[in-house]
C-alpha cells in the first residue's frame, strides 16, 4: 500500500491549508525550547501521522495511537517500525500502565465528546509533559460546548466533538498536574488569537490555544503559568 493508494484519508489531511497549519504549529512548538529530544512519546489521535516525524527527527521513541481503521492502515504503511495502537479516545481502553515522557495531543481534544475522560487517560500515561493544542471557545467560564462534526478521516469517530474554553482545559489539566502553562506566544497562523479579550465576530471563526502540563516546574520565560489575555505572535523571522 502506498500513500497515493489511500486518497480518502490522504486527501483530507494533505490539502495545502492543512499542511501550512501543521508547519506553523510545529515551528511554534520547536520554538518553546522544551526538552523534546530522545524522549518516549505517546502520540494521541495521530490521524495519518503528519506530526510524528517532528519527534522521530529528535531521536524519540514514538508510540502512535489512532481510532479510525483507514488512518491506522496508512500509519502502519508510513511507520512500520513504530508501535501503532488503535485507541478510541471517547472510551479509552488500553491494557497497559506504561508511562511516557511526553504525551502529545495536538489538534485532537476538540474531536472528543468526553474530553475530561481523555485528559484523565492521558495524565495516567504521562511521566513528564502533556502537550495539548485544541480548538477552543471564547469565554471566562469552564464550559465544554458539545458540537456536531463531519464524518471524515480528520474529525471525530462519532461526529460529536467539543469546543471547550481555555479556562476549562486549564482547570482540567490542573486536576492531574501541579504545573500548567500557556506559551506567551501563539503560532503564526490566523486560527491562533493573540488577544483573548476580543471574541471573533463570526461564530464560524476557529480559535486555538496551546497548553503545556508538567510534573515538575519549568523555568522557561516562554511559558506563563496564567491564562494571559494577550500573547505575542511567533514567526520564524522574529
Amino acid at each position: 500500500m502506498t500513500i497515493d493508494s489511500k486518497p480518502s484519508s490522504i486527501s483530507e489531511f494533505h490539502w495545502p491549508y492543512y499542511l501550512r497549519h501543521n508547519e506553523k504549529r510545529l515551528a511554534h512548538l520547536a520554538s518553546l525550547n522544551l526538552p523534546l529530544e530522545n524522549r518516549t512519546v505517546l502520540e494521541i489521535a495521530a490521524g495519518i501521522g503528519d506530526h510524528t516525524p517532528f519527534f522521530l527527527a529528535r531521536g524519540c521513541s514514538v508510540t502512535i495511537t489512532e481510532g479510525r481503521a483507514d488512518n491506522l492502515e496508512v500509519l502502519r504503511d508510513r511507520y512500520p517500525e513504530n508501535r501503532i495502537v488503535q485507541l478510541d479516545m471517547d472510551c479509552p481502553k488500553w491494557d497497559t500502565e506504561e508511562l511516557f515522557d511526553i504525551v502529545y495531543c495536538y489538534g485532537a481534544l476538540y474531536h472528543f465528546s468526553k474530553p475530561d475522560k481523555a485528559i484523565e487517560f492521558m495524565s495516567c500515561h504521562c511521566r513528564d509533559l502533556l502537550l495539548v493544542e485544541s480548538l477552543v471557545s471564547f469565554g471566562d467560564g469552564e464550559e465544554i460546548s458539545l458540537c456536531e462534526e463531519l464524518d471524515n478521516p480528520t474529525q471525530s469517530l462519532y461526529q460529536i466533538g467539543c469546543r471547550p474554553t481555555r479556562k476549562w482545559i486549564y482547570a482540567q489539566l490542573q486536576k492531574y498536574f501541579e504545573f500548567v502553562y500557556l506559551p506567551i506566544t501563539q503560532p503564526d497562523h490566523e486560527q491562533f488569537p493573540t488577544d483573548w479579550t476580543k471574541p471573533p465576530k463570526s461564530s464560524l471563526t476557529k480559535s486555538r490555544a496551546v497548553f503545556v502540563a508538567s510534573r515538575a516546574p519549568i523555568d522557561n520565560p516562554l511559558l506563563s503559568p496564567k491564562l494571559e489575555n494577550h500573547q505575542a505572535r511567533f514567526s520564524i523571522e522574529t
